[in-house]
């Protein structure tokens, strides 16, 4: 059940940060930058705050996704 939710948080999360940081991809990539992002964001932010939550692991992941697409494109392949 944990990886249900946390495939469905992670392309919610993926969608929005690669919305927002106006990144087009397919939807494998979008669940992938999600999930990944969401694992990520939800590890910094329950280090950093000790309120935990469904609400703050949601930020978390957004952020965390938005900080792989950055990081993504700062250090990754160039086309």
């Amino acid at each position: 059940m944990p990886i249900l939710v946390l495939a469905i948080i992670g392309a919610a999360a993926g969608f929005i940060a690669t919305r927002l940081m106006k990144l087009q991809t397919d939807l494998v990539t979008t669940v992938a930058i999600g999930i990944f992002g969401a694992l990520i964001g939800g590890l910094v932010l329950r280090v950093l705050l000790t309120v935990t939550g469904w609400a703050a692991g949601f930020v978390g992941a957004v952020l965390g996704a938005m900080l792989l697409i950055w990081l993504w494109r700062t250090y990754g392949p160039k086309r």
